[in-house]
Protein backbone atom coordinates (compact mmCIF):
# COMPACT_ATOMS: atom_id res chain seq x y z
CA UNK A 1 0.00 0.00 0.00
CA UNK A 2 2.69 2.49 0.84
CA UNK A 3 4.16 1.35 -2.17
CA UNK A 4 1.26 2.53 -4.54
CA UNK A 5 0.71 5.57 -2.74
CA UNK A 6 4.49 6.76 -3.38
CA UNK A 7 4.36 5.98 -6.81
CA UNK A 8 0.79 7.23 -7.80
CA UNK A 9 0.99 9.87 -4.45
CA UNK A 10 0.40 12.75 -7.34
CA UNK A 11 -2.80 10.91 -8.71
CA UNK A 12 -4.19 10.32 -5.61
CA UNK A 13 -3.74 13.80 -4.57
CA UNK A 14 -5.54 15.15 -7.92
CA UNK A 15 -8.35 12.84 -7.77
CA UNK A 16 -8.97 14.27 -4.30
CA UNK A 17 -9.24 17.65 -5.41
CA UNK A 18 -11.43 16.65 -8.42
CA UNK A 19 -13.64 14.06 -6.23
CA UNK A 20 -13.84 17.01 -3.82
CA UNK A 21 -14.79 19.82 -6.35
CA UNK A 22 -17.34 17.10 -8.14
CA UNK A 23 -19.18 16.37 -4.99
CA UNK A 24 -18.78 20.33 -3.99
CA UNK A 25 -20.63 21.11 -7.13
CA UNK A 26 -23.44 18.02 -6.64
CA UNK A 27 -24.18 18.95 -3.42
CA UNK A 28 -24.74 22.55 -4.17
CA UNK A 29 -26.81 21.89 -6.88
CA UNK A 30 -28.68 19.83 -4.72
CA UNK A 31 -29.18 22.36 -2.41
CA UNK A 32 -30.51 24.94 -4.73
CA UNK A 33 -32.69 22.29 -6.59
CA UNK A 34 -34.33 21.35 -3.05
CA UNK A 35 -34.87 24.76 -1.77
CA UNK A 36 -36.60 25.24 -5.22
CA UNK A 37 -38.63 22.71 -4.89
CA UNK A 38 -39.44 23.38 -1.49
CA UNK A 39 -40.42 26.99 -2.26
CA UNK A 40 -42.22 26.21 -5.61
CA UNK A 41 -44.65 22.89 -5.06
CA UNK A 42 -45.83 21.39 -1.63
CA UNK A 43 -43.69 17.39 -2.79
CA UNK A 44 -40.60 17.84 -2.01
CA UNK A 45 -39.09 14.65 -4.10
CA UNK A 46 -38.52 14.15 -7.76
CA UNK A 47 -40.47 12.13 -9.42
CA UNK A 48 -40.26 8.67 -10.12
CA UNK A 49 -41.73 6.24 -12.65
CA UNK A 50 -44.05 3.29 -11.49
CA UNK A 51 -42.06 1.10 -13.64
CA UNK A 52 -39.27 2.06 -10.62
CA UNK A 53 -41.98 1.06 -8.04
CA UNK A 54 -43.34 -2.44 -9.51
CA UNK A 55 -39.66 -3.49 -10.32
CA UNK A 56 -39.24 -2.95 -5.75
CA UNK A 57 -42.83 -4.81 -5.45
CA UNK A 58 -42.05 -7.56 -7.96
CA UNK A 59 -38.74 -8.14 -5.89
CA UNK A 60 -40.22 -8.81 -2.84
CA UNK A 61 -43.76 -10.73 -4.12
CA UNK A 62 -41.57 -13.66 -5.78
CA UNK A 63 -38.94 -14.04 -3.41
CA UNK A 64 -41.88 -16.38 -1.51
CA UNK A 65 -41.96 -18.12 -5.27
CA UNK A 66 -38.11 -18.86 -5.68
CA UNK A 67 -37.96 -19.72 -2.05
CA UNK A 68 -40.90 -22.27 -2.30
CA UNK A 69 -39.53 -23.14 -6.04
CA UNK A 70 -36.17 -23.99 -3.78
CA UNK A 71 -38.05 -26.20 -1.41
CA UNK A 72 -39.64 -28.37 -4.02
CA UNK A 73 -36.72 -29.33 -6.09
CA UNK A 74 -34.67 -30.18 -1.88
CA UNK A 75 -33.44 -33.44 -2.93
CA UNK A 76 -33.58 -34.12 1.08
CA UNK A 77 -37.86 -33.43 1.09
CA UNK A 78 -38.35 -35.34 -2.11
CA UNK A 79 -36.55 -38.15 -0.63
CA UNK A 80 -37.97 -38.43 2.66
CA UNK A 81 -41.74 -38.22 0.47
CA UNK A 82 -40.74 -41.24 -1.37
CA UNK A 83 -38.66 -43.17 1.38
CA UNK A 84 -42.37 -43.10 3.41
CA UNK A 85 -42.57 -40.18 5.62
CA UNK A 86 -41.20 -41.66 8.42
CA UNK A 87 -39.49 -38.99 10.52
CA UNK A 88 -42.36 -36.38 11.03
CA UNK A 89 -40.17 -34.80 13.40
CA UNK A 90 -37.45 -34.05 11.05
CA UNK A 91 -40.03 -32.39 8.30
CA UNK A 92 -41.07 -30.38 11.32
CA UNK A 93 -37.66 -28.99 12.03
CA UNK A 94 -37.18 -28.74 8.27
CA UNK A 95 -40.49 -26.20 7.60
CA UNK A 96 -39.46 -24.46 10.97
CA UNK A 97 -36.01 -23.70 9.66
CA UNK A 98 -37.61 -22.27 6.20
CA UNK A 99 -40.02 -20.28 7.86
CA UNK A 100 -37.84 -18.72 10.40
CA UNK A 101 -34.94 -17.99 7.57
CA UNK A 102 -37.44 -16.90 5.15
CA UNK A 103 -39.56 -14.34 8.09
CA UNK A 104 -42.30 -16.24 6.36
CA UNK A 105 -46.17 -16.55 8.08
CA UNK A 106 -46.36 -19.83 7.41
CA UNK A 107 -44.39 -23.03 5.70
CA UNK A 108 -45.95 -25.91 4.75
CA UNK A 109 -45.85 -29.42 3.00
CA UNK A 110 -48.95 -31.66 1.70
CA UNK A 111 -48.26 -35.47 1.05
CA UNK A 112 -49.77 -36.98 -2.10
CA UNK A 113 -49.06 -40.16 -0.78
CA UNK A 114 -50.74 -39.82 2.97
CA UNK A 115 -52.62 -36.54 2.23
CA UNK A 116 -51.05 -35.39 5.38
CA UNK A 117 -50.80 -31.52 5.80
CA UNK A 118 -47.52 -30.95 7.84
CA UNK A 119 -46.13 -27.48 9.14
CA UNK A 120 -43.44 -26.21 11.21
CA UNK A 121 -45.50 -27.25 14.23
CA UNK A 122 -46.38 -30.77 13.02
CA UNK A 123 -49.00 -32.34 11.33
CA UNK A 124 -52.09 -30.04 11.00
CA UNK A 125 -54.64 -32.17 9.46
CA UNK A 126 -55.37 -34.65 6.28
CA UNK A 127 -56.76 -33.14 3.31
CA UNK A 128 -59.83 -33.73 1.66
CA UNK A 129 -61.57 -33.42 -1.93
CA UNK A 130 -64.44 -32.91 -0.29
CA UNK A 131 -63.50 -30.19 1.77
CA UNK A 132 -63.81 -26.39 0.25
CA UNK A 133 -60.71 -25.34 1.75
CA UNK A 134 -58.50 -27.87 0.22
CA UNK A 135 -59.26 -27.97 -3.41
CA UNK A 136 -56.24 -25.54 -3.99
CA UNK A 137 -54.19 -29.09 -2.64
CA UNK A 138 -56.29 -31.00 -5.97
CA UNK A 139 -56.32 -27.92 -7.65
CA UNK A 140 -52.69 -27.91 -7.94
CA UNK A 141 -52.60 -31.67 -8.19
CA UNK A 142 -53.85 -31.39 -12.22
CA UNK A 143 -52.55 -28.29 -13.02
CA UNK A 144 -49.67 -28.01 -15.87
CA UNK A 145 -48.01 -24.80 -14.51
CA UNK A 146 -45.52 -24.97 -11.56
CA UNK A 147 -46.90 -23.02 -8.94
CA UNK A 148 -49.75 -20.89 -8.03
CA UNK A 149 -50.42 -17.90 -5.94
CA UNK A 150 -53.47 -17.20 -4.39
CA UNK A 151 -55.05 -15.38 -1.00
CA UNK A 152 -56.55 -17.61 1.67
CA UNK A 153 -56.96 -17.91 5.08
CA UNK A 154 -54.20 -19.52 6.87
CA UNK A 155 -55.95 -22.41 9.41
CA UNK A 156 -52.49 -23.01 11.16
CA UNK A 157 -52.72 -18.93 11.98
CA UNK A 158 -55.68 -18.49 12.97
CA UNK A 159 -57.13 -18.15 9.75
CA UNK A 160 -55.12 -14.70 9.25
CA UNK A 161 -55.14 -14.17 5.45
CA UNK A 162 -52.20 -14.83 3.86
CA UNK A 163 -50.76 -15.15 0.64
CA UNK A 164 -49.46 -18.40 -0.59
CA UNK A 165 -47.19 -19.57 -2.90
CA UNK A 166 -48.36 -23.45 -4.00
CA UNK A 167 -45.44 -25.46 -5.70
CA UNK A 168 -45.72 -29.12 -7.13
CA UNK A 169 -43.36 -31.50 -6.16
CA UNK A 170 -42.56 -34.44 -8.38
CA UNK A 171 -40.22 -37.05 -7.80
CA UNK A 172 -36.98 -38.26 -10.16
CA UNK A 173 -39.25 -39.45 -12.86
CA UNK A 174 -41.83 -36.52 -12.88
CA UNK A 175 -44.81 -38.05 -10.73
CA UNK A 176 -46.80 -35.60 -8.61
CA UNK A 177 -45.88 -36.17 -5.08
CA UNK A 178 -47.54 -33.52 -2.77
CA UNK A 179 -47.20 -29.39 -2.56
CA UNK A 180 -45.16 -27.36 -0.61
CA UNK A 181 -44.12 -23.16 -0.37
CA UNK A 182 -44.64 -20.87 1.85
CA UNK A 183 -47.15 -18.02 2.80
CA UNK A 184 -46.92 -14.30 3.62
CA UNK A 185 -49.68 -12.14 5.37
CA UNK A 186 -51.24 -9.32 3.65
CA UNK A 187 -50.30 -7.44 7.05
CA UNK A 188 -46.61 -7.92 5.93
CA UNK A 189 -47.65 -6.96 1.91
CA UNK A 190 -49.05 -3.99 4.04
CA UNK A 191 -45.57 -3.25 5.51
CA UNK A 192 -43.85 -3.86 2.41
CA UNK A 193 -46.04 -1.14 0.47
CA UNK A 194 -45.90 1.20 3.55
CA UNK A 195 -42.19 0.94 3.26
CA UNK A 196 -41.86 1.92 -0.25
CA UNK A 197 -44.84 4.46 -0.07
CA UNK A 198 -42.09 6.52 2.86
CA UNK A 199 -39.09 5.79 0.08
CA UNK A 200 -40.90 6.98 -3.06
CA UNK A 201 -43.50 9.39 -1.70
CA UNK A 202 -46.01 7.67 -3.83
CA UNK A 203 -49.70 6.26 -3.25
CA UNK A 204 -49.25 2.57 -3.98
CA UNK A 205 -52.30 -0.14 -3.63
CA UNK A 206 -53.78 -3.39 -5.23
CA UNK A 207 -57.46 -3.48 -6.59
CA UNK A 208 -58.76 -7.32 -8.13
CA UNK A 209 -60.50 -7.88 -10.91
CA UNK A 210 -63.59 -6.22 -9.79
CA UNK A 211 -61.96 -3.07 -9.43
CA UNK A 212 -61.93 -3.96 -5.42
CA UNK A 213 -58.72 -2.70 -3.39
CA UNK A 214 -57.29 -5.69 -2.19
CA UNK A 215 -54.29 -4.42 -0.50
CA UNK A 216 -53.24 -1.03 0.67
CA UNK A 217 -51.04 0.90 2.74
CA UNK A 218 -51.97 2.58 6.49
CA UNK A 219 -52.35 5.89 4.35
CA UNK A 220 -55.86 4.14 2.76
CA UNK A 221 -56.92 1.85 5.26
CA UNK A 222 -60.11 4.00 5.86
CA UNK A 223 -60.90 3.58 2.25
CA UNK A 224 -62.63 0.33 1.05
CA UNK A 225 -64.21 0.87 -1.94
CA UNK A 226 -64.35 0.38 -6.15
CA UNK A 227 -62.15 2.20 -8.79
CA UNK A 228 -65.74 3.20 -10.18
CA UNK A 229 -66.71 5.43 -7.44
CA UNK A 230 -63.30 7.07 -6.32
CA UNK A 231 -62.75 10.57 -7.38
CA UNK A 232 -60.98 11.15 -10.56
CA UNK A 233 -59.75 7.58 -10.98
CA UNK A 234 -63.18 6.26 -11.59
CA UNK A 235 -63.06 7.42 -15.45
CA UNK A 236 -60.23 4.97 -15.73
CA UNK A 237 -61.87 2.16 -13.99
CA UNK A 238 -62.75 0.64 -17.06
CA UNK A 239 -59.35 0.91 -18.73
CA UNK A 240 -57.34 -0.57 -16.00
CA UNK A 241 -59.55 -3.69 -15.27
CA UNK A 242 -59.42 -4.59 -19.23
CA UNK A 243 -55.81 -4.63 -19.13
CA UNK A 244 -54.77 -8.41 -18.48
CA UNK A 245 -50.94 -7.81 -19.71
CA UNK A 246 -48.41 -7.36 -17.44
CA UNK A 247 -47.22 -4.84 -19.62
CA UNK A 248 -47.17 -1.11 -17.77
CA UNK A 249 -50.18 1.38 -18.64
CA UNK A 250 -49.10 4.79 -18.38
CA UNK A 251 -52.47 6.70 -17.18
CA UNK A 252 -53.43 10.49 -15.58
CA UNK A 253 -56.41 12.15 -14.05
CA UNK A 254 -57.24 15.81 -12.93
CA UNK A 255 -57.64 17.00 -9.44
CA UNK A 256 -58.92 20.40 -8.50
CA UNK A 257 -55.61 21.66 -8.18
CA UNK A 258 -52.79 19.38 -9.76
CA UNK A 259 -52.64 16.37 -12.25
CA UNK A 260 -51.90 12.50 -10.72
CA UNK A 261 -49.94 10.46 -13.08
CA UNK A 262 -51.32 6.85 -12.51
CA UNK A 263 -48.89 3.44 -13.87
CA UNK A 264 -51.01 0.65 -13.82
CA UNK A 265 -49.80 -3.55 -14.34
CA UNK A 266 -51.39 -5.94 -14.15
CA UNK A 267 -49.61 -9.16 -11.82
CA UNK A 268 -50.78 -12.38 -13.02
CA UNK A 269 -48.46 -14.04 -10.05
CA UNK A 270 -51.53 -12.55 -7.86
CA UNK A 271 -54.63 -12.21 -10.44
CA UNK A 272 -54.56 -8.03 -9.04
CA UNK A 273 -53.51 -4.63 -10.59
CA UNK A 274 -50.84 -2.63 -9.13
CA UNK A 275 -51.73 1.15 -9.18
CA UNK A 276 -49.10 3.66 -8.30
CA UNK A 277 -50.31 7.43 -8.09
CA UNK A 278 -47.55 10.15 -8.57
CA UNK A 279 -48.15 13.71 -8.27
CA UNK A 280 -46.24 16.03 -10.73
CA UNK A 281 -45.98 19.73 -12.01
CA UNK A 282 -44.24 21.47 -14.53
CA UNK A 283 -42.21 23.32 -12.01
CA UNK A 284 -40.53 20.21 -10.98
CA UNK A 285 -39.18 19.11 -14.42
CA UNK A 286 -36.63 21.79 -14.99
CA UNK A 287 -35.29 21.83 -12.15
CA UNK A 288 -35.19 18.46 -12.41
CA UNK A 289 -33.02 18.57 -15.71
CA UNK A 290 -30.78 21.23 -14.25
CA UNK A 291 -29.93 18.83 -11.75
CA UNK A 292 -29.37 15.72 -13.47
CA UNK A 293 -27.37 17.34 -16.34
CA UNK A 294 -25.13 19.35 -13.69
CA UNK A 295 -24.20 15.86 -12.31
CA UNK A 296 -23.75 13.99 -15.74
CA UNK A 297 -21.76 16.86 -16.88
CA UNK A 298 -19.55 16.96 -13.77
CA UNK A 299 -19.33 12.95 -13.59
CA UNK A 300 -18.23 13.37 -17.32
CA UNK A 301 -15.60 15.75 -16.90
CA UNK A 302 -14.06 14.19 -13.69
CA UNK A 303 -14.22 10.55 -14.96
CA UNK A 304 -12.46 12.10 -18.30
CA UNK A 305 -9.70 13.72 -16.80
CA UNK A 306 -9.05 11.05 -14.01
CA UNK A 307 -8.71 8.61 -17.05
CA UNK A 308 -6.00 11.14 -18.48
CA UNK A 309 -4.00 11.88 -15.41
CA UNK A 310 -3.62 8.04 -14.53
CA UNK A 311 -2.60 7.10 -18.30
CA UNK A 312 -0.51 10.12 -18.13
CA UNK A 313 1.19 9.11 -14.57
CA UNK A 314 1.36 5.39 -15.30
CA UNK A 315 3.37 6.27 -19.17
CA UNK A 316 5.52 8.45 -17.06
CA UNK A 317 5.90 5.59 -14.16
CA UNK A 318 6.90 3.48 -16.28
CA UNK A 319 9.73 5.73 -18.23
CA UNK A 320 11.08 6.59 -15.17
CA UNK A 321 11.54 2.64 -13.75
CA UNK A 322 12.91 1.81 -17.47
CA UNK A 323 15.44 4.66 -17.63
CA UNK A 324 15.65 3.50 -13.58
CA UNK A 325 16.97 0.14 -14.51
CA UNK A 326 17.76 -0.66 -17.84
CA UNK A 327 20.95 0.44 -19.82
CA UNK A 328 20.08 2.43 -22.44
CA UNK A 329 22.45 0.88 -25.12
CA UNK A 330 21.89 -2.43 -25.02
CA UNK A 331 18.87 -2.36 -23.19
CA UNK A 332 19.85 -4.58 -19.95
CA UNK A 333 19.42 -4.47 -16.73
CA UNK A 334 21.81 -1.58 -15.37
CA UNK A 335 24.02 -2.34 -12.36
CA UNK A 336 21.63 -0.84 -9.86
CA UNK A 337 18.41 -2.77 -11.10
CA UNK A 338 20.96 -6.25 -11.34
CA UNK A 339 21.81 -5.70 -7.53
CA UNK A 340 18.05 -5.70 -6.08
CA UNK A 341 17.70 -8.89 -8.52
CA UNK A 342 20.90 -10.66 -7.40
CA UNK A 343 19.67 -10.03 -3.61
CA UNK A 344 16.12 -11.50 -4.33
CA UNK A 345 17.41 -14.21 -5.95
CA UNK A 346 20.25 -15.25 -3.12
CA UNK A 347 17.29 -14.87 -0.94
CA UNK A 348 15.63 -17.78 -3.24
CA UNK A 349 18.82 -19.56 -3.77
CA UNK A 350 18.80 -20.00 0.45
CA UNK A 351 15.16 -21.31 0.35
CA UNK A 352 15.08 -23.64 -2.68
CA UNK A 353 18.65 -25.07 -1.69
CA UNK A 354 19.49 -24.59 -5.45
CA UNK A 355 23.28 -23.73 -6.97
CA UNK A 356 23.46 -20.51 -8.24
CA UNK A 357 26.54 -19.14 -10.71
CA UNK A 358 27.29 -15.62 -11.62
CA UNK A 359 29.53 -15.13 -15.11
CA UNK A 360 31.73 -12.13 -15.29
CA UNK A 361 32.46 -11.70 -19.33
CA UNK A 362 34.66 -8.62 -20.91
CA UNK A 363 35.49 -8.39 -24.28
CA UNK A 364 38.58 -8.64 -25.29
CA UNK A 365 40.80 -5.12 -26.47
CA UNK A 366 37.77 -3.49 -26.75
CA UNK A 367 39.57 -0.04 -26.38
CA UNK A 368 41.51 -0.50 -29.50
CA UNK A 369 38.37 -1.37 -31.71
CA UNK A 370 37.18 1.92 -30.37
CA UNK A 371 40.52 3.54 -30.65
CA UNK A 372 41.31 1.95 -34.12
CA UNK A 373 37.20 1.95 -35.96
CA UNK A 374 35.25 4.54 -33.30
CA UNK A 375 32.94 4.52 -30.60
CA UNK A 376 30.14 3.75 -33.42
CA UNK A 377 31.64 0.41 -33.86
CA UNK A 378 31.99 0.03 -30.11
CA UNK A 379 28.59 0.73 -29.35
CA UNK A 380 27.22 -1.51 -32.23
CA UNK A 381 29.64 -4.87 -30.79
CA UNK A 382 27.92 -4.07 -27.33
CA UNK A 383 24.73 -4.71 -28.47
CA UNK A 384 25.51 -7.27 -30.48
CA UNK A 385 26.63 -9.23 -27.69
CA UNK A 386 24.08 -8.78 -25.69
CA UNK A 387 21.97 -9.76 -28.33
CA UNK A 388 23.72 -13.10 -28.96
CA UNK A 389 23.95 -13.47 -25.11
CA UNK A 390 20.18 -13.54 -25.23
CA UNK A 391 19.58 -15.91 -27.57
CA UNK A 392 22.01 -18.32 -25.81
CA UNK A 393 21.19 -18.19 -22.30
CA UNK A 394 18.37 -19.81 -20.79
CA UNK A 395 14.97 -17.97 -19.78
CA UNK A 396 15.56 -18.05 -16.04
CA UNK A 397 18.78 -16.30 -16.92
CA UNK A 398 19.37 -12.71 -16.01
CA UNK A 399 22.04 -10.96 -18.11
CA UNK A 400 23.34 -6.81 -16.90
CA UNK A 401 25.93 -4.29 -18.16
CA UNK A 402 28.22 -4.30 -15.34
CA UNK A 403 30.21 -1.96 -17.12
CA UNK A 404 31.93 -0.52 -20.13
CA UNK A 405 32.84 -3.60 -21.62
CA UNK A 406 31.83 -5.68 -19.19
CA UNK A 407 28.92 -7.97 -18.78
CA UNK A 408 27.46 -9.97 -15.50
CA UNK A 409 25.46 -13.20 -16.10
CA UNK A 410 23.43 -14.71 -13.42
CA UNK A 411 22.22 -18.38 -14.00
CA UNK A 412 19.90 -19.75 -11.11
CA UNK A 413 19.44 -23.69 -10.40
CA UNK A 414 22.79 -23.96 -12.50
CA UNK A 415 25.83 -26.13 -10.81
CA UNK A 416 29.39 -24.74 -11.71
CA UNK A 417 30.16 -27.51 -14.43
CA UNK A 418 26.88 -26.41 -15.86
CA UNK A 419 27.47 -22.62 -15.69
CA UNK A 420 30.93 -23.47 -17.45
CA UNK A 421 29.88 -24.83 -20.03
CA UNK A 422 27.23 -22.56 -20.77
CA UNK A 423 29.80 -20.07 -20.43
CA UNK A 424 32.04 -21.88 -23.09
CA UNK A 425 28.87 -22.31 -25.52
CA UNK A 426 28.59 -18.21 -25.23
CA UNK A 427 32.24 -17.53 -25.65
CA UNK A 428 32.71 -20.08 -28.97
CA UNK A 429 29.66 -18.18 -30.35
CA UNK A 430 30.82 -14.75 -29.92
CA UNK A 431 34.21 -15.61 -31.04
CA UNK A 432 32.65 -17.13 -34.44
CA UNK A 433 30.32 -14.32 -35.39
CA UNK A 434 31.02 -11.45 -37.85
CA UNK A 435 30.25 -8.50 -36.24
CA UNK A 436 30.83 -6.58 -39.56
CA UNK A 437 27.23 -8.38 -41.07
CA UNK A 438 24.71 -6.27 -39.02
CA UNK A 439 26.43 -3.02 -39.09
CA UNK A 440 27.70 -0.94 -42.62
CA UNK A 441 30.15 0.90 -40.09
CA UNK A 442 33.02 -1.55 -41.26
CA UNK A 443 33.04 -3.54 -44.51
CA UNK A 444 35.72 -5.83 -43.43
CA UNK A 445 35.27 -8.86 -41.15
CA UNK A 446 34.93 -7.88 -37.14
CA UNK A 447 36.09 -10.42 -35.41
CA UNK A 448 35.35 -10.23 -30.92
CA UNK A 449 36.66 -12.30 -28.18
CA UNK A 450 35.45 -12.42 -24.67
CA UNK A 451 36.85 -13.74 -21.65
CA UNK A 452 34.83 -15.25 -18.49
CA UNK A 453 34.96 -16.10 -15.08
CA UNK A 454 32.61 -18.20 -13.39
CA UNK A 455 31.91 -18.63 -9.71
CA UNK A 456 29.65 -20.31 -7.81
CA UNK A 457 27.34 -19.10 -4.98
CA UNK A 458 28.12 -20.64 -1.47
CA UNK A 459 26.33 -20.78 1.40
CA UNK A 460 26.41 -17.59 3.69
CA UNK A 461 27.94 -15.58 0.69
CA UNK A 462 27.45 -11.89 0.05
CA UNK A 463 27.46 -9.93 -3.50
CA UNK A 464 30.81 -8.41 -3.06
CA UNK A 465 32.49 -12.54 -1.98
CA UNK A 466 30.68 -14.10 -5.03
CA UNK A 467 31.56 -11.13 -7.49
CA UNK A 468 35.50 -11.40 -5.92
CA UNK A 469 35.13 -14.59 -6.98
CA UNK A 470 34.02 -13.91 -10.68
CA UNK A 471 37.00 -11.55 -10.74
CA UNK A 472 39.25 -13.52 -9.97
CA UNK A 473 38.55 -16.24 -12.46
CA UNK A 474 38.22 -13.43 -15.23
CA UNK A 475 41.69 -12.16 -14.15
CA UNK A 476 43.39 -15.87 -14.82
CA UNK A 477 41.11 -16.07 -18.11
CA UNK A 478 42.76 -12.60 -19.56
CA UNK A 479 46.36 -13.46 -17.96
CA UNK A 480 46.34 -16.90 -20.11
CA UNK A 481 45.92 -15.58 -23.72
CA UNK A 482 42.31 -14.51 -23.15
CA UNK A 483 39.35 -15.75 -25.18
CA UNK A 484 38.86 -18.44 -22.54
CA UNK A 485 36.29 -19.14 -19.57
CA UNK A 486 38.04 -20.00 -16.15
CA UNK A 487 36.11 -20.45 -13.32
CA UNK A 488 36.95 -20.36 -9.45
CA UNK A 489 36.45 -23.17 -7.27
Amino acid sequence: MQTMLKKYGLLVWLSLILIAGFVSTTVASFIVSRDAIQQGISEQTLPITGDNVYSEIQKDILRPVFVSSQMAHDTFLRDWIINGEEDKDLIAKYLKEIKLKNHAISSFLVSEQSHQYYTADGVLKAVSETEPRDQWFFRIRNQKADYETNVDADMANRDTMTIFINYRIVDYSGKFIGATGIGMTLDTMKTLIDSYQARFRRNIFFVDQKGNIALAGNNMKKIRSNLSNMPGISGLAQQILGNRKSESQHLEYKTDNETILVNSRFIPELGWHLLVEQETSNEIKPLQNVFLINIGVSAGITILVLIILLVTVRRYQKRLEKSASTDTLTNLLNRQAFDFVFQQALLDGERSRQPMCVVLLDIDFFKKINDKQGHLVGDHVLKEISLIAKRSLRESDIICRWGGEEFLILLKNCTLEKATSIAENLRNTIANNDFSRTTDLTRTRLSITVSMGVAECRDKDTEDSVFERADQALYQAKENGRNSVYFSE
